[in-house]
C-alpha cells in the first residue's frame, strides 16, 4: 500500500464515530480533556488550520460548553470512571460514567471503546489500574476485531533526573528522540514502569496500538497545581506570594486544553512515534510563574522562602511539590512539527496570563460582586452593608476609612524622604506617585480641608474612592460602596471611562463608563422623615455622641439628602441611564428595626456568593454552629413537650379533685336507708331495698367527665345502726 493510500485508509478509519474511555472524569485534567474531546469532530485535526480559522479561534471562547450528554454529530463519545467517594458533580458531557466498578465489568467497558486513555499525571493511585488495563487488553488481542488505541498520559517527572545531553551546554532541551535516556524522579518510579509497559505491549499495532504522552505541569481552566497560588493571591491574606527556594528552576508546562489537543491529534493521526512530549514553547522558572500570578491577581510581590516551606501548604500534595521544584528543559519537537493544534497558550503561561486568569475565574465562579448602597441618613446603610460584606466576603468601603487610608499611604511615601530610606521604599511601590507628587497631593489635601471647615473636596474624594475600587482586592472579590456617590455629578466623575480608546465600544448615546469598577447592583434604601427621626431619637446617647446622628447634624444631613434627590438629575437617574436599575426598598414599611427583612430581600436579588466558599476551618465552625443549633432546637422542643404534658396532667388532676370533692359532698349530705344484712360475716345476705345513690353518682361522673368511662365498686360502711352509708370507688379506664 502506498503512502497516499495509507493516509486515505487512516482517514476513513477515524471518520466513523469513536468511543473514548477516560479514567477519573471528575478530576481536573481528565475532566477538561474529556470535555474537549466531546466537542471535537472525529478527524478534524487532519485538516490544516487556516489563518481565518485561527482568527476565529482567538475571538471565541477557549472551549465550547457541552450543554448535554446528547451526542453531537461526528464528535467523540466520551465514557469513563469517577472517583470514589465522589469529588465533583458528574460530568454532563459523558455518555456513560462508572463508579466503584469491578475489574471484570471495567474490562467489558474498555472492550466496547475504540480509544482508552489512562491519565496518571494527577493521581499516582491510578498507575496500577493503568498497567492492569493495558495488560488485560493485550490478553484479549486475539478476540479483538477492530484495532484499539491505548494512550497513557504520564508526566515529565519521568525525565526529572536525566543527565544533560551536553555537559558543556545545559540549555539544550530534551525532545521525544531522547526518551530512552530519560531518568525519573525517585517518587515517579511507578510512572516510568507504566510507560515502559505500555510501549512494550503496543507492538501488535494491527490490534492494539499504544502511546505515551509525557505532559508538563498542567495549568489553565480551574488552575491545576497553580490553583493554590491563584487562591492565595485572590484572597489577599498575605503581603507576598511565596517562591520556594531560589525560584530559578525551569518548569516544563502546558495548558490543559493544549494537552487535550495533543491527545486529539494522536487519535486522528496515529503517528509512528509512540512516545511524545507535550509542553508549550516557554522557558519559565518558578519565580516567573509566581510573580506573574502575584502581579495580575494578588499583592504584586513575591517572597523567597525555604523549599521545605512548600510542605506547609495545605493544597499542595507531594507530587505537586515535585512538579514545582523540577528543573528541566524540554521541547515538544514532534508535536510542533507534525500536529495541527489550535493552541490556547502556545507561548506559555506568562504571555497568556490575561486569558488564563479569565478562564480560571469563570471556571471557579470567582466573579466579583459590586454593590452600591445609598439612602438617607439613619436608614440603615452601614448595618446592611456590614451584613452583606460578611455574607458575600466583600470589601466594605466607607468614605471616612478610604480617606484616612489614602492619606496614611501618602504620608508613608513621603516619610522616607526625611528618613533616608526613600530608595528602598521606591523600589517596593512601583505604581505609586513619587515622593514629590505625594507631597504635593498632601499639601493640596491640607489646604482643601482648611478652606472647607475640615471637609475634603470632591476631586480628592473621587480620586481616592476610584483608586480603592481599582485595587486588586476589590477587583477580585468585589465591594460594597457605602453611601457614595451622593449626586449625579459625583457618580459620573467616579465611574467615567478614562481610556478614550474604549469609548468607541460604547453603543448608542450612552456615555462611557468604567466597566471594571461600575457597580452591578445599586440598593436604594428609603423611609419617611418621621420614621428616621424616631429611629435616631431612640438611639442610646453613648452611640449618638460624636457622630452625625446628633440632632442638628442629622436634621441638616436629612434635609440636604432630600434637596439633592428632588432635582432633575439624581444619582439614581445616573444608574437608570446605564440600565443598572436600583433596587428600591422602603425600610419604614418593613417594621423591622434590625433591617433583617431588607437584607434578606437584597440577598435574594443579588444571588449566591461568588467566591471559593468556606475554608476547612469555616466548615468546621459551620458544622459546630449547626450542631449547637440542632441541640438547642431539640432541647426547646423537649421543654415544650414536657410543659405541655405538665399542663395536661395538672388539668386532669384538677378535674379529678373537682369530681372527688363533689362526690364527697354528696355522700356526706345524703343518707340512704337500706336493710342491713342479718348476719354480716357469715356469708348470709338479704335482698337490699332500692338505692338511689348509684344513680346520683353516675350522673355526677358523667357531668364532670362526659367522655370517660367509669367502673363503680360498692361498699357499705355503717354510719349508725339504722343508717349505713354507701361509698363508691371510681376507676377511670382511660387513665
Amino acid at each position: 500500500m502506498t503512502e497516499e493510500e495509507e493516509v486515505v485508509a487512516r482517514t476513513e478509519k477515524v471518520m466513523r464515530i469513536q468511543r473514548v474511555f477516560i479514567n477519573l472524569l471528575d478530576s481536573y485534567s481528565s475532566r477538561n480533556i474529556g470535555k474537549f474531546l466531546s466537542n471535537c469532530v472525529v478527524g478534524a485535526s487532519l485538516e490544516e488550520i487556516t489563518e481565518e480559522e485561527e482568527e476565529e479561534d482567538e475571538n471565541k471562547s477557549m472551549m465550547p460548553e457541552a450543554s448535554s450528554p446528547r451526542l453531537k454529530e461526528g464528535t467523540f463519545q466520551v465514557v469513563g470512571t469517577l472517583s470514589t467517594p465522589p469529588r465533583e458533580p458528574e460530568p454532563d458531557f459523558a455518555v456513560e460514567t462508572y463508579r466503584a466498578i469491578s475489574r471484570e465489568d471495567l474490562l467489558m467497558r474498555l472492550l466496547e471503546c475504540d480509544i482508552i486513555i489512562y491519565n496518571i499525571s494527577e493521581n499516582p493511585q491510578q498507575v496500577e489500574e493503568a498497567i492492569w488495563a493495558v495488560s488485560a487488553l493485550n490478553e484479549e488481542v486475539s478476540h479483538i476485531e477492530k484495532r484499539k488505541m491505548f494512550i497513557l498520559i504520564s508526566t515529565v517527572m519521568t525525565w526529572a533526573r536525566s543527565k544533560s545531553l551536553d555537559p558543556d551546554d545545559s540549555e539544550i532541551p530534551f525532545t521525544e528522540e531522547d526518551y530512552r535516556r530519560r531518568k525519573q524522579h525517585p517518587n515517579f518510579l511507578d510512572h516510568i514502569n507504566a510507560e515502559k509497559m505500555v510501549l512494550k505491549l503496543g507492538k501488535n499495532i494491527k490490534k492494539l496500538v499504544t502511546y505515551v504522552v509525557a505532559a508538563g505541569l498542567q495549568y489553565g481552566m480551574e488552575g491545576g497545581i497553580l490553583h493554590s497560588f491563584f487562591k492565595l493571591a485572590w484572597l489577599g491574606d498575605v503581603p507576598a506570594l511565596p517562591v520556594f527556594g531560589d525560584g530559578m528552576n525551569i518548569i516544563p508546562a502546558i495548558h490543559v486544553l493544549d494537552l487535550a489537543g495533543v491527545i486529539q491529534n494522536i487519535i486522528d493521526h496515529m503517528p509512528k512515534h509512540h512516545y511524545l512530549v507535550a509542553v508549550d514553547e516557554s522557558i519559565h522558572t518558578l519565580e516567573d510563574l509566581v510573580k506573574c500570578i502575584s502581579k495580575h491577581t494578588g499583592p504584586g510581590k513575591i517572597q523567597k522562602v525555604p523549599r521545605e516551606n512548600a510542605f506547609l501548604t495545605k493544597d499542595l500534595t507531594q507530587e505537586s511539590i515535585d512538579h514545582l521544584l523540577v528543573n528541566l528543559r524540554m521541547e515538544a519537537l514532534f508535536v510542533k512539527e507534525n500536529f495541527n493544534i489550535r493552541w490556547v497558550a502556545q507561548t506559555g503561561f506568562v504571555e497568556n496570563i490575561n486569558s488564563i486568569l479569565k478562564e480560571y475565574k469563570q471556571s471557579r465562579g470567582l466573579l466579583p460582586i459590586k454593590i452600591c448602597i445609598l439612602g438617607p441618613p439613619a436608614v440603615g446603610k452601614s448595618s446592611i452593608a456590614e451584613v452583606l460584606s460578611k455574607y458575600y466576603k466583600l470589601h466594605h468601603i466607607k468614605l471616612k476609612d478610604v480617606i484616612s487610608e489614602a492619606i496614611a499611604k501618602l504620608e508613608a511615601i513621603v516619610a522616607p524622604k526625611y528618613g533616608g530610606e526613600g530608595e528602598e521604599e521606591g523600589e517596593e511601590e512601583e505604581e505609586e506617585e513619587n515622593v514629590e507628587d505625594a507631597q504635593e497631593l498632601l499639601d493640596g489635601i491640607k489646604e482643601s480641608m482648611e478652606q472647607n471647615a475640615g471637609r475634603l473636596e470632591d476631586q480628592y474624594i473621587i480620586r481616592f474612592i476610584k483608586e480603592k475600587l481599582k485595587s486588586m482586592p476589590c477587583r477580585n472579590q468585589g465591594y460594597i460602596l457605602d453611601g457614595f456617590p451622593k449626586t449625579y455629578d459625583q457618580a459620573k466623575d467616579l465611574f467615567n471611562q478614562e481610556d478614550e480608546e474604549e469609548e468607541e465600544e460604547v453603543r448608542g448615546k450612552m456615555f462611557p463608563f468604567d466597566r471594571v469598577i461600575i457597580p452591578e447592583f445599586v440598593c436604594a434604601l428609603d423611609a419617611s422623615d418621621e420614621f428616621l427621626k424616631d429611629r435616631v431619637m431612640n438611639l442610646p446617647e453613648s452611640f449618638v455622641a460624636g457622630t452625625h446622628y446628633s440632632q442638628d447634624r442629622f436634621l441638616r444631613a436629612l434635609s440636604n439628602y432630600r434637596d439633592i434627590n428632588t432635582e432633575d438629575e439624581t444619582v439614581f437617574n445616573y444608574f437608570d441611564e446605564l440600565e443598572i436599575h436600583p433596587i428600591h426598598i422602603d425600610v419604614g414599611k418593613l417594621e423591622d428595626a434590625q433591617n433583617r427583612l431588607a437584607t434578606t430581600r437584597l440577598i435574594k436579588e443579588i444571588g449566591k456568593p461568588r467566591n471559593y466558599g468556606l475554608t476547612d476551618e469555616e466548615k468546621v465552625e459551620e458544622e459546630r454552629r449547626a450542631a449547637e443549633e440542632h441541640i438547642a432546637k431539640e432541647a426547646m422542643q423537649e421543654a415544650e413537650r414536657e410543659h405541655k404534658e405538665a399542663m395536661e396532667m395538672a388539668e386532669k388532676i384538677a378535674r379529678w379533685e373537682e369530681w372527688v370533692s363533689g362526690c364527697v359532698r354528696m355522700l356526706v349530705s345524703l343518707r340512704v336507708r337500706a336493710h342491713v344484712p342479718a348476719s354480716v360475716g357469715r356469708g348470709a345476705a338479704k335482698p337490699l331495698g332500692p338505692i338511689a345513690l348509684p344513680v346520683l353518682l353516675i350522673e355526677n361522673c358523667h357531668r364532670h367527665t362526659p367522655n370517660k368511662s367509669c367502673l363503680f365498686v360498692w361498699s357499705y360502711v355503717p354510719f349508725s345502726k339504722k343508717t349505713p352509708i354507701v361509698f363508691c370507688l371510681v376507676i377511670n379506664n382511660d387513665d
